[in-house]
């Protein structure tokens, strides 16, 4: 397994700080990248982002908008959701529409096994937090590569990982 550790400054939109986009620009190798909860920058193919201020073509619950997919039928996700209670008021407060996911853990493990359920064997999913967990070996995935960005002070590091699926789970 690769790990690296590259300090950058923080950025609110995840893929424009400079190590992080040098991984993708590695690991985004050819075919259809899905990203649920696209934001401002994501390099993903096809993007879903629940504000109607950002840039997808989609704007929907990021769950539903997984299960429009058929069983392995993407080559890579992006998986950047904002995890705390204070990110999802940032990203999303004055958006008209229910949001089903905040603070309900259920929602994280259901969109990761949609992810698993998406991805072509061999496909790749890269995952942002402050966690290494990434969609997880019971879904079937060997991670190979791990990225901590610290920020410093007291901000948390950014951990990137990449999960590639095993055969069919």
């Amino acid at each position: 397994m690769r790990i690296d550790r590259i300090w950058a400054m923080p950025n609110k939109w995840t893929f424009q700080i400079p190590p992080i986009a040098a991984l993708l620009k590695e690991e985004m190798t050819g075919g259809i990248w899905i990203d649920p909860f696209a934001g401002k920058s994501s390099p993903a193919h096809i993007k879903n982002d629940l504000n109607p201020k950002c840039s997808a073509a989609y704007h929907m619950d990021a769950l539903e908008f997984l299960k429009l997919f058929d069983n392995d039928s993407a080559d890579g996700i992006l998986y950047d959701p904002p995890y705390s209670p204070r990110q999802v008021r940032e990203c999303y407060d004055n958006i008209d529409g229910n949001i089903k996911w905040d603070g309900k853990v259920n929602f994280w493990s259901d969109t990761k096994n949609e992810i698993a359920r998406i991805l072509k064997p061999n496909g790749k999913a890269i995952c942002f937090g402050w966690n290494s967990m990434g969609i997880g070996k019971t879904r079937g995935f060997a991670m190979n590569r791990i990225l901590l960005v610290p920020h410093g002070g007291s901000r948390n590091d950014t951990i990137c990982t990449v999960g590639i699926k095993r055969g069919n789970t």
